[in-house]
């Protein structure tokens, strides 16, 4: 941290002591003044099967209810809210902003402590009560808010610790708030009394705790959102709309700094850039729907976000795993079973931007973009023109690092490799990247080969954490068995290693990329490491040459890590992986004493693991090749994809 980090920090806490001192008086909230009606921006006229989500907020009702790998979750009757269900521990009610939510022995996994109080579930009982008018589940509602009131006291305990926790609440307690319709208004007064004194203490909660200095990452832009969308929903106090004015000038500013002109989240994690491109749409269609109109500077910065996803999607309409990944959501507005929450904002930015190229990306129009655009979605949807609107894939993201070599794009022949040559993270302490500078993904025919195996953990199991977001765990060179960067805690670097791209040069023919980095320049003997990627689009043969500069001996490794559904068996001079009738024959270097070896679920060592969800992970293989190499080394690896 910098020096005025530092100090921020520390008046922070000052700040944190003395609110302590004088909470009560923070308990005191005016009366709001409910004539002014906001316009929706979650449409209850959205066409979808009500059966899905009356049968979702059944089992709700019922007491039931996943957390991330938990499956069927009774949380109690009312909710046990400061308790983690993963563990079972019980927070204490201490004063939030003081509390350490990082203390596994405090609070237990703080993941699965939060994702409940997020009350994403709430939304998925309003849509229920909205499409088969069932009181039972307005009952359940009330329920669990009026527990939570009691539970969760204005300041205190784990859920008055952090600002986007707060925020992410607002939002969906606001999608719920619309989804109950006249009914909160007329009736149940006491009940909304209390509901409305918690939305209060919430903005002001978050007016007074942005997430500042190497925080003000995608937790400023969530803070800042639910702010946002509250102000617009209920404007029913003064204090409203100073609210919406500083969230809307921290989402302005925010939007155009954490994101690239090429529209990479700088977080250099394609779950984050979800996270954030969800922030960021939901707050311009509540803020379109009641006339607060953002830049068209943010509008452009949105839509170059979408055609990075755009791009980066292969014909199967799988992204790869880069970064971070959380399983975070702004609201659920969609059955979470076969949810693509990729293809789901490609669908919204066609509609948004009269986008047929997105159309044609996302395939299918979602629930989650019909309940936000309302009856005539679908019809919109299929009068969105492919073949008028389909602008050439972009292969180039220069300030995010990434590069798409690739032929028959969106066929049943295409190749697509995402070449990574971009920052570690974001800010000094990088919270959400990984150490995975020169790796790559490969597809074939819309089905992954090459794959980056994802997360895992956060805030426990630090080993997982660690081997995850560590350099063996992407296909990229690893030296003296280090990390390409030093990992300094669950979320910071201690050291960070620079890429760039040196060439990219795309023809009918071939592609090419190369691309270097340093983060072996800080070993006794300095190693620079660049890797040249070849695409022979005719040949379809795929060359990876990764050179060495150095001058005493290391311990080099290669990895390859593929699809779990893959199937890998030794041929002469490297491995054969199929999948689904098609091939890729992977010829590793021939280097003297040099030996590879294939890891499926091993934990001596660690390797040969994919995560595709958070906290959930099952083997897949990898081909680990090693020598001992001294000097300047070049190593030949050549792939060749077959039907």
């Amino acid at each position: 941290m910098t020096p005025a980090e530092v100090a921020y920090r520390a008046v922070r806490a000052i700040q944190a002591r003395a609110e302590r001192s004088g909470i009560a008086r923070e308990r005191n909230v005016p009366a709001p003044d409910l004539a002014a009606l906001p316009n929706p921006w979650i449409k209850a006229n959205a066409q979808v099967d009500a059966k899905t989500y009356v049968d979702a907020a059944e089992r709700i009702a019922h007491g039931w209810i996943d957390v991330f790998a938990l499956r069927n979750v009774n949380l109690g009757q009312p909710p046990r809210w400061n308790r983690d269900p993963k563990t079972g521990i019980e927070a204490p009610l201490a004063f939030g902003k003081l509390l350490d939510y990082r203390n596994p022995d405090v609070v237990g996994d703080i993941k699965y402590l939060w994702e409940p109080n997020r009350h994403l579930h709430l939304v998925t009982l309003a849509q229920g009560y909205a499409l088969s008018g069932k009181k039972a589940y307005f009952d359940t509602i009330a329920e669990h808010l009026d527990s939570w009131f009691l539970a969760c006291p204005y300041g205190y305990g784990p859920n008055w610790s952090s600002a986007l926790e707060a925020g992410l609440r607002l939002i969906n307690w606001s999608a719920t708030w619309q989804l109950l319709g006249p009914e909160i208004l007329e009736k149940e007064s006491a009940f909304r009394g209390r509901w409305l004194d918690s939305i209060y203490q919430h903005a002001q909660f978050i007016r007074g705790w942005f997430s500042l200095h190497s925080s003000a990452n995608n937790h400023l832009i969530g803070e800042a959102a639910g702010l946002f969308i509250a102000a617009l929903t209920w404007p029913c106090w003064p204090a409203a709309k100073g609210w919406r004015e500083t969230a809307k000038a921290i989402l302005e500013r925010e939007a155009l700094v954490q994101n690239a002109p090429d529209g990479v989240n700088r977080e250099q994690a394609v779950a984050y850039q979800q996270f954030v491109l969800d922030f960021q749409l939901l707050c311009l269609l509540a803020g379109k729907a009641n006339g607060q109109w953002f830049s068209a500077d943010y509008e452009s910065r949105l839509e170059s976000m979408l055609d990075y996803l755009a791009s980066i999607m292969d014909a199967g309409g799988n992204v790869p795993m880069f970064g971070d990944a959380d399983d975070g959501f702004a609201v659920r507005l969609a059955p979470q079973e076969g949810f693509c929450p990729y293809k789901s904002l490609l669908a919204t930015g066609a509609l948004l931007f009269r986008r047929g190229d997105f159309r044609q990306k996302a395939r299918m129009l979602d629930d989650k973009t019909r309940w936000l655009f309302g009856a005539s979605a679908d019809a919109e949807f299929e009068a969105l023109d492919a073949s008028a609107t389909r602008l050439p894939i972009r292969q180039t993201f220069p300030e995010g690092g990434y590069f798409v070599l690739g032929c028959g794009f969106d066929t049943p022949a295409e190749i697509r490799v995402v070449a990574d040559a971009g920052p570690l993270g974001y800010r000094s302490i990088a919270a959400h990247g990984h150490a995975d500078a020169l790796s790559f993904s490969l597809s074939a025919g819309g089905l992954e080969f090459l794959i980056d195996p994802g997360t895992y953990a956060y805030h426990t199991q630090e080993r997982w954490r660690n081997y995850f977001r560590g350099t063996s765990a992407h296909n990229t060179v690893r030296l003296d068995a280090l990390d390409q960067s030093v990992p300094g805690g669950n979320f910071m670097w201690l050291s960070k290693a620079r890429a760039g791209c040196s060439l990219w040069l795309s023809s009918p023919e071939k592609d090419s990329f190369e691309g270097w980095h340093d983060g072996y320049m800080r070993l006794d003997d300095p190693v620079k490491h660049r890797r040249l990627i070849e695409l022979d689009k005719r040949a379809r043969r795929v060359l990876v040459e990764d050179t060495l500069e150095m001058g005493e001996e290391h311990d080099v490794e290669l990895f390859f890590h593929c699809h779990e559904d893959c199937s890998v068996d030794a041929i002469e001079g490297g491995y054969l992986i199929a999948r689904a009738g098609t091939t890729l024959r992977l010829l590793l270097p021939q280097v003297e004493n040099a030996a590879s070896s294939l890891h499926r679920g091993s934990v001596a060592p660690l390797l040969g693991w994919v995560s595709r969800a958070f906290d959930s992970r099952r083997p897949a293989p990898t081909i680990a090749w090693r020598a001992r190499l001294a000097n300047r080394a070049v190593l030949r690896t050549e792939m060749v994809i077959a039907p």
